[in-house]
């Protein structure tokens, strides 16, 4: 909005808590403050233009979290989930082949049997439902864009953004002013590097003394393939080619329900070659030969990016602040090696919902709820990070070859003897550090694929369902403009235009044959909210902040 402008006072309402966020781990929270005390009332905002309409993930889930916030949720005929893990298997993959890691040398956590395959998108439309019905408000198409605060600094809940605000940051015929919703607490559920979590975490410190977050781009395509290829409750993952060594990353294959496939790829964002293209590294896995006979004959349905945390339990930021606290990815819950989050983020959830709902009952509001800062480490979520809490450092430093059996052994001696020979180890440096110059590096080139399961960026973004209303403000600030081609072009090549999986950033030349007059461009229409820009840029420049409400991607069954 253009600071001179004069804009109405917002509307305000009052609840006991606000959500932000309508993923597994806001929804959870809701169910569960309205399971202890039915007459609290709970408002949840959702970005998306429905509950799931923003949610991406593999997704192989875990349910212990939904087994203790819904435990008759196997009984309802309606349940989201529906396949079972029945075959789990593991490869080391070369370009032309691949080794299977037998199940026996993987530590018992690792198992993914008594898991089920399916939609995590389908799994919040679900949550949804139930919450609606027991009397939480969920408001979707309303992005969290400004934290409230009182006198003395506490966060006294959020104000939506404005509607039909111009490109030119004035309003149009169409502007409608955000709504001011208010709470006693404010749960933040933006999943990974949500822009108000990222904004109460700089304001009060919440990651002083604590490991930098780690995290990793994932990228997803769903597909359905030839019935007779089709094995309802297999799980592939996978790691190896295409990166190399010293890139970690890995890969995901699932089969579901009828004749579906999710197929998945994540690349580590503390990666050192500024030539890289996670996009394009996935599309070069899916024409291995492990790989591509299973998708030949399918049609690809969707496709999606989403950035996840990856620091695990060394990174966890302190969950509570003056009126309100962090819950499920906005916390970092994701364990690394097993690749779920949405088990941690339900019981993240529940934790702090039945911390809030007893600080409510004893007449509280607005102040700092320790209880359930003291109360993650030994709990279920605890228990699930603390195990594999090496796997991430020792990645990062000896690589693939070296790191992985480093850290499969580590993770066994913490489930044989429930310690480690390495103790805590340090992650270093934030991903956005970890870049080399140009003329350190040996550059990557993506020729183009002579395989029907490849595709470019921007046929990805058309079945990603993404659309952002053109005429608004740009959603993705830069802090100094002058970056992108005074700074980041001569000595890394501009890497917002490789990491970025949607063709957001573009350097555009006035004569392509002389690179001269180069021009960085920003599509932001193309943005599906993955979040990369915010974290790998190397100068730290670009802020991703939420568009209008309801944009973004609307991804199906995902």
């Amino acid at each position: 909005m253009a600071e001179t402008e004069e804009l109405p006072p917002r509307e305000a309402m009052d609840y006991d808590v606000v959500v932000v966020g309508a993923g597994p781990a806001g929804l959870a929270a809701a169910i569960r403050l309205k399971q202890i005390a039915p007459d609290l009332s709970v408002v949840v905002i959702e970005k998306g233009s429905e509950p799931g309409a923003h949610i991406l993930s593999g997704a192989v889930i875990d349910p212990i979290g939904l087994d203790r916030l819904l435990p008759d949720w196997r009984e309802d005929p309606e349940r989201p989930l529906k396949t079972q893990v029945h075959d789990d298997q593991f490869y080391l993959l070369g370009e032309k082949s691949g080794f299977r890691i037998p199940n026996a040398l993987m530590p018992k956590l690792m198992s993914n049997h008594g898991n089920f395959v399916g939609s995590l998108g389908n799994v919040v439309r679900w949550l949804a439902a139930r919450a609606e019905g027991l009397g939480v408000e969920i408001y979707p198409g309303f992005a969290g864009a400004e934290l409230l605060y009182g006198d003395n600094g506490e966060v006294l809940g959020v104000a939506t953004g404005d509607m039909g605000v111009g490109r030119d940051g004035h309003p149009k015929d169409s502007f409608t002013r955000g709504m001011e919703l208010r709470g006693k607490y404010t749960l933040i559920a933006e999943g990974a590097r949500g822009s108000l979590a990222k904004q109460l975490i700089g304001k009060f410190g919440l990651s002083d003394g604590r490991e930098p977050q780690k995290f990793g781009i994932g990228l997803k395509e769903l597909w359905r393939i030839d019935k007779a290829k089709h094995r309802p409750g297999l799980v592939q993952h996978s790691f190896g080619w295409p990166l190399a060594s010293d890139t970690g990353g890995g890969s995901f294959l699932y089969h579901f329900e009828e004749d579906y496939v999710s197929i998945g790829f994540v690349v580590h964002l503390n990666y050192s070659n500024p030539t890289l293209s996670p996009f394009d590294e996935f599309q070069r896995f899916k024409t291995h030969p492990m790989i591509a006979p299973t998708l030949e004959g399918g049609t690809r349905i969707s496709y999606g990016a989403r950035a996840l945390t990856e620091g695990g339990w060394q990174s966890v930021p302190k969950l509570v602040f003056p009126g309100g606290a962090l819950i499920g990815c906005a916390a970092g819950f994701m364990n690394v090696p097993r690749i779920k989050g949405s088990h941690n983020a339900v019981l993240s959830g529940m934790l702090a919902a039945e911390h809030v709902a007893q600080a409510i009952e004893t007449g509280r509001a607005h102040d700092v709820v320790d209880a359930y800062e003291e109360a993650w480490r030994g709990s279920d979520i605890g228990r699930d990070l603390k195990p594999v809490r090496n796997v991430k450092p020792l990645w990062s430093k000896f690589g693939t070859y070296v790191g992985a059996p480093l850290f499969g052994f580590d993770m066994w001696t913490n489930e044989l003897f429930g310690a480690s020979l390495f103790g805590t180890l340090k992650h270093g440096k934030p991903d956005h550090a970890s870049l080399k110059p140009l003329k350190e590096v040996s550059p990557l080139s993506y020729p183009k694929l002579a395989s029907k399961a490849a595709f470019d960026k921007l046929s990805s973004v058309f079945v990603s369902n993404t659309n952002h209303e053109e005429d608004q403000p740009v959603h993705l600030k830069l802090a100094d403009p002058s970056i992108p081609i005074e700074t980041n072009l001569p000595i890394y090549g501009e890497p917002a235009r490789l990491y970025c999986p949607a063709g957001v950033y573009e350097v555009v030349y006035a004569e392509e044959a002389t690179k001269s007059d180069p021009r960085f461009v920003i599509n932001a229409q193309n943005c599906v909210h993955c979040k990369t820009c915010d974290i790998k840029d190397p100068a730290q420049n670009i802020t991703w902040v939420p568009p209008e409400g309801g944009g973004g991607p609307n991804y199906p069954n995902m």
